[in-house]
């Protein structure tokens, strides 16, 4: 596998992991309640939530496939982006916070309404916090893996 290719599948395992945490945790604050039904959540995003809430230990490996398949493209798009917007210029960690911000208004605003998900009016106090958790959780590894990849491709060049 190509080290592109390699980089941005494993960072996007790696902020996959870090914001389904982040989004248990999350859950977890705000309801003292273990999420056990969150990757059948996710699942509803394509299955509908009521058929997905239905379902067992395949509608989870569905929505867990779903969530990384999500995280995984959003970091190919930041790759992808980095080099062209010569974002090496700026702060990495405002870039990366930037990014995810970015990313959570893209999920909230574009995705999630496309989907069967039931529709909530929009809070910006939780949307912020949603925002702020894919910023450290999403935003800022893929933003510092970026950097550090091209900056060795640069060196190595």
């Amino acid at each position: 596998m190509k080290p592109f290719f390699r980089t941005v599948m494993y960072a996007g395992l790696l902020v996959g992991t870090t914001d389904l945490i982040a989004a248990y945790i999350n859950q977890f604050m705000l309801t003292g309640k273990f999420a056990d039904k969150l990757l059948q959540y996710i699942a509803g995003g394509a299955l509908g939530l009521e058929t997905s809430l239905q379902g067992g230990l395949w509608t989870s490996v569905l929505g867990l496939f779903f969530h990384y398949f999500i995280a995984t493209a959003f970091t190919l798009l930041f790759f992808l982006l980095y080099p062209k917007f010569r974002l090496q210029a700026y702060n990495v960690f405002l870039v990366g916070f930037l990014y995810g911000v970015f990313v959570g208004m893209v999920m909230g605003f574009v995705v999630l309404p496309l989907t069967p998900l039931p529709k909530f009016p929009f809070d910006l106090p939780r949307a912020a916090v949603g925002w702020c958790i894919l910023g450290v959780a999403l935003g800022i590894p893929v933003a510092v893996i970026a950097r550090r990849f091209y900056r060795q491709r640069h060196t190595a060049a």
